[in-house]
């Protein structure tokens, strides 16, 4: 049996849907206008006013937001009420070390928890259900965001964080978690432990709520298979509000894209024109609730395909296609955001030249990140201990970077191939799309 958190707005009728849409976003671009002197200077350069704005079909008038908007409004720059009605900030890594730090109010995190609880109830999650959470907590927004879903709907909540295998598995027995919720890779590796340690008997799970990463079809059958649980999707984004964006249903054949809170577009990345449904292009997301950080036609860089098919599930929000790609050179690894650019500004600061090349696999689902460095000609001719120090001393400084951990290997000088073009910076072994 299908379960909905709020059936009167998941099943609600396309009409009805386009009615609060234009009625918020009206209301959305006055608030901005007034409130976001940022974003007003976009406006007036763009020659557009709030008066200009009646419904979504003028929505394409208003000017796009960009990660490097972000990045120069930096901190409080795009932030849409004062820091008195603001309680909380969530935030991701930025391109050159400034982080995204996105603002909530209250009512801010009150939306963005109903829209996790539509997910876990998509799952099949109720308020008999133990739900452990194996998300990152703290300033990424995994952790946050099913937690507060998970309370929302009722279920008991294991607010376990990331890591510390032992003791999740320890815990999934002794309390009986029903719906897990963390990374794919994550839930690759726990499945591997859980059969290793011969647990797999004492395990109760019936679902897991997989984002923060790309992950195949087939990463998620072997999934399904080993955990013995149905594997739904996520997909969410810090900017926007975190996990709970979009959702997969019973059906999944795509995620539902929560349209109340979140106006969905997809243009031609190049041009930046909209391109009709059912085409393949760059997704844009503006923000119609949100009161702290509302984004407008903020570009997310993930390519996907829109979709209004009739779902078998009984909701009527549109879907999003899981992302194909990406129209930028940001990579995903182990749900952390990698810019070659961070990678960059470590190097030089290092006193590297930018001669280097990223390079991404996946072994036995898990993300393995490697960078290959030019040494100068100078430091080529170190001891191989010298080398070996300079190596240890890049890994600890793209782990400040990134929050991740990274190989490093240090190579010949022109030893990484020209290219008379674009240098070839990242090479992704890992057929995600």
């Amino acid at each position: 049996m299908e379960r909905y958190y709020q059936p009167e707005i998941e099943c609600a009728s396309r009409e009805q849907i386009l009615s609060w849409q234009n009625e918020r976003l009206v209301k959305q671009v006055r608030h901005v206008y007034d409130n976001v002197p940022y974003y007003r200077k976009k406006m007036e350069e763009k020659g557009v006013t709030p008066d200009d704005i009646h419904s979504v079909e003028d929505l394409h008038k208003l000017p796009f937001l960009t990660k490097a908007d972000l990045r120069d409004a930096y901190p409080y720059g795009l932030c849409g009420e004062p820091l008195s009605k603001c309680v909380r900030i969530q935030s991701t890594s930025g391109t050159t070390g400034r982080r995204v730090v996105a603002f909530y109010t209250q009512h801010d995190i009150d939306l963005w928890e109903d829209c996790c609880a539509r997910a876990i109830m998509a799952a099949g999650g109720t308020n008999e259900d133990v739900v452990q959470v194996s998300y990152g907590y703290g300033l990424f927004t995994g952790g946050a965001g099913l937690h507060g879903g998970s309370h929302k709907i009722g279920a008991l909540t294991l607010p376990m964080s990331s890591g510390n295998t032992d003791r999740q598995i320890q815990f999934m027995c002794d309390l009986g978690a029903t719906i897990i919720c963390c990374t794919p890779s994550y839930a690759a590796y726990l499945a591997e432990s859980i059969n290793e340690r011969g647990l797999r008997d004492q395990i109760h799970l019936k679902a897991g709520i997989f984002g923060a990463e790309a992950w195949t079809q087939e990463m998620r059958r072997d999934i399904e298979n080993s955990l013995g649980i149905k594997a739904y999707d996520i997909y969410g984004l810090t900017e926007i509000s975190g996990p709970g964006v979009a959702f997969e249903c019973s059906a999944q054949t795509g995620m539902h894209i929560n349209e109340d809170h979140f106006i969905a577009e997809i243009i031609d990345p190049e041009t930046g024109e909209v391109l009709p449904e059912g085409s393949k292009g760059e997704l844009v997301f503006t923000c119609l609730t949100k009161e702290a950080f509302p984004l407008l036609r903020y570009r997310t860089r993930d390519i996907c395909v829109l979709t209004r098919e009739k779902c078998s599930c009984g909701r009527t929000h549109v879907k999003m296609s899981k992302p194909m790609g990406r129209s930028d050179d940001m990579l995903i690894v182990k749900g952390v955001n990698v810019f070659p650019s961070q990678i960059e500004t470590v190097l030089l600061n290092k006193g590297y030249a930018a001669n280097y090349q990223i390079i991404v696999d996946r072994v036995g689902n898990s993300d393995r990140l490697e960078v290959q460095v030019e040494m100068t000609p100078e430091m080529f001719s170190d001891t191989v201990t010298l080398i070996t120090a300079r190596e240890r001393e890049l890994v600890e400084a793209l782990k400040a970077m990134l929050g991740i951990y990274a190989k490093v290997t240090l190579v010949a000088p022109k030893s990484i191939a020209r290219s008379e073009g674009k240098a070839v910076r990242i090479v992704d072994k890992r057929k995600l799309y």
